[in-house]
């Protein structure tokens, strides 16, 4: 977490201010870190170069670490399943094989050959209409803040695919997000193997509950992370006090009448973001002036199972094919 974040933050359950104790610095990096508020004495820290400011009152499944973390941990209990995942020609795998392959070459520091692998596998996993139109909005993104000075707040970063391309093609530093400090603990690794980690601040928050102070992210993106984000509730409000800007967040909508779909949608409760409509509706009732743009259309299928991992699947949706709208959603405060 690099200094200048410092005169951004606050405590995510009060509002009070913080008091820094910093242990470690290297440079404008801060390494280890201690912050108490001043108002509720609630405690936060930096480890490992991450902010962790994780409130304890909100509910939330870490489905990312869930997935990457527990499919490492079984892989090496059961070396049996790492020698079938890596002593074969990679082309004899199953698409979700090949992701854990390269999961397994990430827990071995081959950060490069395993991004090597997770490329092929997205071409076996999803349709070529929705890798281009995918790939036409995190275009659309990086040339719509060709000017921005920064800093840009990535929301939800996940695997950090929209924050490299950030850090590749602008000329500002880049805050890459999630709840989980495990992803970003790997994120900070693999950001480093690519020489991509010195303008990035890596920061550990739920983001209905947010560290920042009203009005100080002028610039914040999220690449498909609002569906992802549990019991959204007031999170566009959250989102709406703390941008004083705009908000670029890369969405995909299914068809309302696509009830196979809908009843896993509703039954997630994803509905009111997976939706164009219901996703309209909440950004207006949290006072966002919001557009579409670079809208496309694309047909996508069920990812295929593991074969060495019980039918394991990548993606929890779709599970019958359909046709869903890409967009970019604009919003501004009004």
């Amino acid at each position: 977490m690099q200094t200048y974040l410092l005169s951004t933050l606050q405590c995510p359950a009060c509002h009070g201010v913080l008091d820094w104790h910093i242990v470690e610095k290297v440079g404008e990096r801060i390494e280890t870190a201690e912050a108490r508020c001043d108002e509720c004495s609630s405690a936060y820290s930096v480890r490992d170069g991450i902010g962790i400011f994780l409130t304890p009152d909100l509910p939330r499944n870490d489905l990312w670490e869930l997935v990457d973390h527990s499919i490492a941990e079984h892989i090496r209990q059961h070396p049996e399943i790492e020698q079938q995942l890596m002593d074969v020609p990679l082309a004899t795998l199953a698409p979700a094989d090949q992701f854990f392959r390269a999961l397994v070459l990430e827990s071995h520091g081959e950060y490069h050959k395993a991004q090597e692998v997770e490329d092929l596998v997205n071409e076996r996993l999803y349709t070529a209409e929705y890798l281009d139109c995918w790939q036409s909005q995190i275009d659309a993104v990086v040339n719509a803040l060709q000017t921005t000075e920064g800093p840009v707040v990535d929301l939800a970063s996940g695997r950090c695919g929209l924050v490299a391309e950030l850090v590749r093609k602008l000329q500002c530093p880049i805050v890459a997000t999630d709840f989980s400090p495990g992803v970003l603990r790997r994120n900070r690794k693999w950001l480093e193997s690519f020489g991509l980690y010195d303008s990035v601040s890596l920061l550990a928050f739920d983001a209905r509950r947010t560290p920042f102070k009203d009005g100080a992210v002028g610039t914040l993106t999220t690449n498909l992370g609002l569906p992802n984000i549990e019991e959204p509730g007031t999170l566009l409000e959250e989102l709406y006090r703390i941008v004083d800007g705009t908000f670029l967040a890369i969405s995909h909508f299914f068809p309302e009448d696509d009830e196979t779909n809908g009843s896993i949608i509703r039954e997630a409760g994803l509905d009111k973001l997976l939706y164009k409509r219901t996703a309209l509706d909440q950004f207006t009732a949290a006072d966002w002036d919001v557009e579409l743009l670079n809208t496309c259309t694309a047909e996508v299928r069920p990812t295929p199972p593991s074969i060495i991992l019980e039918g394991a699947r990548m993606d929890g949706l779709p599970i019958a094919d359909t046709t869903i709208e890409w967009c970019i959603l604009s919003a501004t405060n009004s």
